[in-house]
């Protein structure tokens, strides 16, 4: 019996972490990811700007504001109500909260401008540099604090891919 106990854990040892790697849907993971993709959208629109790409410049900055309001409704419906309750930091939550507000009249403004608006540029670079600060507030502070709180991340990220999957859906 030892034998066969000890045979069944090295077995669960040795394929049950890959496995589990491989079907990951931490919360925190998912939302970096996204942090990734966007910031590397804002770096191509910086590049798009030197070329006055004004069609490649209106294109790409729809395609961020998209991200961007699926971004925030998620953690706004999801994660931060999930954060809240496992870690005692009102103030913090309150200045994320009014970064995405700040965020979302940006990507208005954005929505409702051509390229060619004098602008333009301007207030997407700005929403960029917003952006930046609050994706390093949100990775240096918040993310730590929720790693630390013990929170089933597994099972919030599940309810992040479904959520974020049925926003693109529509």
């Amino acid at each position: 019996m030892p034998t066969t106990r000890s045979s069944t854990i090295n077995h669960k040892t040795t394929t049950h972490p890959t496995a589990r790697r491989e079907t990951s849907h931490d919360a925190i993971k998912l939302l970096t990811e996204d942090h990734t993709k966007v910031k590397k959208m804002f770096k191509d629109f910086e590049k798009l700007c030197q070329k006055n790409d004004n069609r490649g410049k209106e294109e790409l900055a729809a395609k961020i504001c998209g991200e961007l309001t699926v971004h925030a409704q998620l953690e706004e419906e999801i994660f931060y109500p999930a954060v809240r309750e496992a870690i005692d930091e009102d103030k913090l939550m309150n200045e994320a909260m009014i970064e995405h507000a700040s965020a979302k009249d940006l990507i208005t403004q954005i929505q409702s401008m051509k390229a060619s608006d004098p602008m333009f540029d301007a207030t997407v670079t700005v929403l960029g540099e917003y952006i930046n600060h609050h994706i390093k507030e949100e990775q240096n502070e918040i993310f730590p604090k929720t790693q630390k709180a013990g929170m089933d991340l597994e099972a919030l990220g599940e309810e992040i891919k479904e959520r974020k999957e049925a926003l693109l859906k529509e």
